[in-house]
């Protein structure tokens, strides 16, 4: 005996179990397929316990995908507003942290009991089914058969929720690529994005300024984000680095501008109105002492600036505005905090998150082509990629 639903969701996360109470607010019996012991386990530990669910900013300039067009449709038909008025409707207490990213003031678990009482808000119905290990997907053209090891479960609609492979000890896998495989669909291929970069070689002399972290510029590529990098004993982390880790590639430099708000002659300035200073002694005033002290040693300027060539100065400058560092790789997926890459873009609907070419199979949140910013992007994305194809269920 099989239990037929309006639609299957796979995957209680974040975009999962919007997109199942959107879909039974819309009068569609849903049934939610989790591996793990509870829906939302990624809500749970993210914002530091206090989730990050949204940034008012978002919007399509703030996402990588292999079509930059691709999330625009979505994230205009759900924006930030409309989850922040639902929050708001729950009595959740908010706040703004830099850079218009907005948290709970209580805990991350307000979000997760939010959406699970959206999903208790029917007309329709919401069946959350946890521990349920997906056996097999059968299309036989009209309806989707999913097996788990507890049961047969059938419905017209199959929604791929289960996220990308980053963070695996949360339960992460590669399951959405494989079953979009199976439909045929094309797959960019994955990589760890918001993740901390590693340093070898020369760069490694950097790990004994493990702990110390200062504002800076990163870029990698033609993108740069100014926000705080910190030192590790393994190489770069901080919200700058994580930010440019989504865009750099292999072999590539990542360049740090340590003295973000000087003027390009700085230095040269400083010789003609301080000639007594030293760079170390400048470099104190801007930055840690531990970092101050580094660069200063690297960069071989000793004495009194006013006995210093000014080619020497130009060159300092031009190296602690563009400090090159070679990554020698990423910490990997089981640290990044999501995907970059995921289930082409070109083949879904951007208006409905459909597959062309296999009805009523449906994709959203990480296990597709999109990736947002850190700062609340990502869940943005869960949500609205979520919306997008409950209207269509």
């Amino acid at each position: 005996m099989s239990d037929r639903f309006d639609a299957i969701v796979l995957g209680g996360g974040a975009a999962g179990v919007f997109c199942a109470a959107q879909a039974c607010q819309r009068g569609r019996d849903v049934l939610v397929l989790e591996r793990a012991e509870k829906v939302g386990k990624k809500i749970l530990i993210s914002g530091g316990g206090r989730c990050n669910f949204t940034n008012i900013g978002a919007g399509p300039g703030n996402y990588i995908s292999a079509n930059k067009h691709f999330a625009k449709s979505a994230l205009s038909r759900y924006t930030p507003a409309d989850f922040v008025a639902l929050v708001e409707k729950h009595g959740i207490a908010w706040h703004e942290k830099t850079l218009g990213q907005l948290f709970c003031d209580g805990s991350a678990r307000q979000i997760v009991d939010m959406l699970l009482e959206e999903c208790a808000a029917g007309p329709g119905k919401v069946t959350i089914r946890c521990n349920e290990e997906v056996a097999s997907v059968v299309h036989d053209g009209t309806a989707y058969t999913v097996s788990t090891q507890y049961g047969t479960f059938i419905a017209p609609a199959l929604v791929i929720a289960t996220g990308g492979p980053s963070i695996p000890k949360m339960g992460a896998s590669d399951f959405a690529y494989r079953l979009a495989r199976q439909f045929g669909l094309k797959v960019v291929e994955p990589r760890p994005a918001l993740v901390a970069l590693t340093l070898g070689g020369d760069d490694a002399l950097f790990r004994e300024l493990s702990g110390v972290a200062a504002e800076v510029e990163a870029t990698a590529g033609k993108t740069t984000f100014r926000e705080a990098a910190l030192f590790t004993h393994r190489g770069l982390s901080g919200p700058a680095i994580l930010q440019v880790s989504s865009y750099w590639q292999p072999g590539e430099a990542v360049t740090i501008d340590f003295v973000p708000d000087e003027a390009r002659d700085w230095l040269l300035e400083a010789k003609r109105n301080t000639p007594s200073t030293t760079l170390r002694a400048l470099l104190r005033e801007r930055l840690p002492q531990r970092l101050a002290d580094t660069l200063a040693e690297k960069l071989g300027v000793e004495g009194d600036l006013g006995n210093a060539p000014d080619k020497a100065l130009r060159a300092a400058q031009e190296r602690l505005a563009r400090w090159p560092f070679r990554p020698n790789g990423t910490e990997g997926f089981a640290k990044a905090e999501v995907t970059v890459g995921g289930i082409s873009t070109a083949e879904l609907s951007s208006q409905t998150m459909e597959a062309r070419n296999v009805p009523g199979l449906y994709a959203i949140g990480e296990a597709v082509d999109v990736t947002g910013w850190l700062g609340g992007y990502n869940f943005q994305w869960a949500w609205a990629s979520a919306h997008a194809a409950a209207q269509a269920i």
